[in-house]
């Protein structure tokens, strides 16, 4: 069984025409989503044993501030192609991850991400799948597990939806 986490970066700061798309910060909100996204990822096991990452500063920072409250200290990797990949991109990346790696954490930027997940998701909650379907925003996880072995065989409609966290759901929950 394989696991793909994916997660959208979290909220930041406004674009500005003229300025470098790439170095966006996060704002004050982002920080906190990431911080609360790892505590949240810490107390429900869900560690990635991988982590690739676009070279966006954003992405960045929300793997820093993610990672800041996990036990684990997963392995990473900065991919450029992930920053401006199309979903097939994307697919295409997971597939060359190692079969060593049994849970990863492709960490990016919409609207590529939501609709990766949403073409491999098969089954699993359809309430869950809907809201997926409406918007993956900022600092969004999704969780897909798959029955196959080796992520070369990842495909159209071959997982399922284990989990889909928005900012918003952990806040409701720990109040």
């Amino acid at each position: 069984m394989r696991r793909l986490l994916i997660l959208r970066h979290a909220k930041t700061e406004p674009g500005e025409l003229g300025k470098d798309d790439r170095n966006r910060a996060l704002d004050e909100r982002g920080l906190r989503e990431a911080g609360q996204l790892g505590a949240y990822m810490t107390t429900h096991a869900l560690a990635p044993d991988y982590v690739m990452l676009s070279p966006a500063r954003r992405v960045q920072e929300t793997w820093n501030h993610l990672a800041g409250a996990l036990n684990a200290s997963p392995a990473t990797s900065i991919d450029d192609r992930i920053y401006e990949a199309t979903p097939h991109d994307i697919l295409a990346i997971i597939a060359e991850t190692a079969t060593t790696v049994h849970s990863l954490l492709v960490v990016g930027h919409n609207p590529s991400l939501q609709e990766v997940a949403l073409m491999l998701i098969a089954s699993g909650d359809i309430e869950a799948r809907e809201r997926l379907r409406e918007k993956l925003p900022p600092a969004g996880l999704v969780i897909i597990d798959f029955a196959f072995d080796d992520w070369s065989k990842l495909h159209a409609q071959s997982g399922r939806l284990e989990r889909y966290i928005t900012p918003k759901a952990i806040e409701a929950a720990t109040n």
